[in-house]
């Protein structure tokens, strides 16, 4: 389980923003708030899932916090998403590569996820960067970028939560080591854009988003506006995304 954070939420980000988002981002967090610590406990020692399932309603709009869709970026060109920019549901994930839970997520739902709904063009998964064990959690995700900008984030990301993955660490030469696996071309250009202010400019940015929202614990997300705490079963994703994908036609024709 990952670690609670005290982190305050950018001030200057708050000030941008219309009452009315700053009003659901502040609802969003208190639910992610309570809610993260449960989430994301195990249910019995050595147990590798989220202890409860997160309450879906079969009403679309429950639970939803339309403002917060706005923290979907839908741009063509970012290379740590996947799917169509215009699909109806965006997933957006705050996660780090040293959180079990994120692993757990990234190995046994999210595939699933892939195939069932990016592939048919109903979901698309936005990555945000949201390290907060300290600098290996920040090294890693700097390297997560700097492999996306030679388009192999997603390889880069399988490598780094495969089973065993975190244990070995992050350090530099693991790194490297996690770049050939994925498949990154050019490995000079890679260790140059890990340590660029580029690519700790793109963590900050991914970092201060998840702390404005509230987000205490990884992985967290937001499905169309909805917050979802945990690594949770995947009925709770499902349910989540089918909801968003019916209510998406009834926003369109407002």
């Amino acid at each position: 389980m990952s670690n609670p954070t005290s982190k305050p939420s950018s001030p200057s980000a708050s000030r941008s923003r219309p009452v009315l988002i700053v009003s659901a981002v502040a609802a969003a967090a208190v639910l992610l708030g309570v809610v993260s610590y449960t989430a994301t406990k195990p249910s019995s020692p050595g147990a590798a899932g989220s202890s409860s399932v997160a309450d879906v309603s079969a009403d679309p709009s429950a639970g939803v916090y339309p403002h917060l869709e706005a923290y979907a970026r839908r741009d063509a060109a970012d290379k740590l998403a996947l799917g169509r920019a215009d699909a109806p549901v965006v997933l957006v994930e705050y996660a780090d590569f040293k959180c079990g839970y994120c692993g757990k997520f990234a190995r046994d739902t999210e595939p699933v996820l892939v195939r069932k709904y990016v592939e048919n063009g109903t979901l698309r998964i936005e990555w945000r960067n949201f390290p907060i064990f300290g600098e290996e959690s920040e090294a890693v995700a700097r390297a997560s970028w700097a492999a996306g900008q030679q388009g192999r984030f997603w390889e880069f990301h399988k490598a780094a939560y495969a089973e065993g993955a975190k244990e070995k660490g992050f350090g530099k030469d693991r790194l490297a080591a996690l770049a050939r696996e994925a498949g990154v071309p050019d490995a000079a250009r890679f260790a140059k854009d890990s340590e660029s202010q580029a690519a700790r400019e793109a963590v900050r940015k991914d970092q201060e988003q998840g702390y404005e929202l509230g987000a205490t614990s990884t992985p967290s997300f937001l499905v169309n506006g909805r917050p979802i705490a945990g690594a949770q079963p995947l009925e709770t994703f499902t349910e989540a995304i089918e909801a968003a994908a019916k209510a998406a036609p009834r926003k369109a024709g407002r």
